[in-house]
């Protein structure tokens, strides 16, 4: 018996703001297993601002998707059948995987099987994932927090942002953040604990609003952002200031020509800042480590963490925009399928 699946492919390469008319759904056969390999069922499936630079032409880290070929993302799936004894039907998994209902996994080496009694399954693309790993690697690494010093985190309620922020608490840190509605802003303040934050689609000047909420000056930056926003950050840094450059989601959907240029770059020098860039798949090796003390965070209640899904494979393509403008409240994930 052939099996069909529907899936999500890149109809066209985006030029500036992605739209639908980027996304094609169709219907499509699947292969007849081979040895090794299994057939998967997808549940959720992670949408992360990288991708945007994966779907163009451009180079990039994470290598280009393919016009007219699956999109891919990490996600959680379900083994319906297995030809790899390494998997047998049941499994929960969590790896890479095509925005689609089913899928023929040829390696599925680089999944990692799950347990959905430790913790609930969109905690594994969420804090416990990607995310969370990434936050967990800059702060560790770069951020290096220490007791009564401020930290500030662009886009704080968001995927990465909320766990950057709550780990600076556990800290002893000082906690600012910003967010781009007042309802995102409230949640940091009231449900995440920080000690301040403001609205950055609202303030008409960032560095008096970072000025008012920042007194002390940052020592740490946690850089989601960028663009006038990263400008002011740099004004209002202290000496010997971290800057984790994690990403720059407004300047994501601007042509070359439209991005926003830095104008007051010396103060990297003037002030001794440490500006550094990581990519998460560098880290995957101290997945274990994370995970280990992630899982205590959430038990213990020290992280508390918000999920923005939408339901339906179909709705993919517009969550993903949505994300993209910023009209997502929290980590967004796609739920493709019922839980098992």
């Amino acid at each position: 018996m052939t099996l069909s699946t529907r899936v999500i492919t890149l109809k066209c390469r985006p030029e500036g703001v992605v739209d639908v008319n980027n996304f094609e759904i169709k219907e499509i056969d699947l292969v007849e297993l081979q040895c090794g390999e299994i057939l998967l069922r997808t549940v959720y499936l992670s949408l992360d601002p990288y991708m945007r630079g994966r779907m163009s032409a451009a180079k990039s880290y994470a290598g280009n998707f393919e016009v007219g070929e699956p999109l891919i993302a990490r996600g959680v799936g379900e083994v319906i059948l297995s030809e790899s004894k390494a998997f047998t039907a049941g499994d929960l998994v969590v790896g890479m995987m095509k925005w689609a209902d089913y899928s023929v996994i040829k390696h599925p080496e680089t999944l990692r099987v799950i347990d959905v009694n430790k913790t609930p399954l969109p905690n594994y693309l969420g804090p416990l994932g990607m995310p969370g790993l990434t936050a967990w690697v800059g702060m560790k690494n770069i951020g290096k927090p220490k007791v009564g010093e401020t930290l500030f985190v662009s886009a704080a309620s968001g995927a990465v942002g909320q766990i950057a922020s709550q780990m600076g608490k556990i800290s002893g840190c000082r906690v600012v953040g910003c967010a781009g509605t007042d309802k995102k802003v409230s949640y940091l303040i009231n449900q995440m604990g920080l000690d301040a934050a403001f609205n950055h689609n609202v303030e008409g000047d960032y560095l008096a609003a970072l000025r008012r909420c920042c007194p002390e000056g940052i020592d740490i930056n946690f850089e989601n952002v960028g663009g006038k926003l990263l400008e002011a950050v740099l004004e209002q840094a202290n000496d010997n200031a971290r800057f984790v450059q994690c990403g720059v989601i407004s300047q994501y959907n601007l042509p070359h020509d439209k991005r926003f240029g830095i104008r007051n770059i010396e103060h990297i020098h003037r002030k001794r800042i440490r500006m550094e860039g990581f990519i998460v798949g560098d880290h995957w090796d101290r997945l274990d480590e994370f995970i280990s003390e992630m899982m205590v965070w959430l038990n213990s209640g020290a992280i508390t963490y918000k999920l923005d899904i939408t339901s339906g494979l179909e709705r993919a393509p517009v969550a993903f925009i949505a994300m993209m403008g910023g009209g997502n409240f929290g980590k967004t994930l796609v739920q493709v399928d019922d839980e098992p």
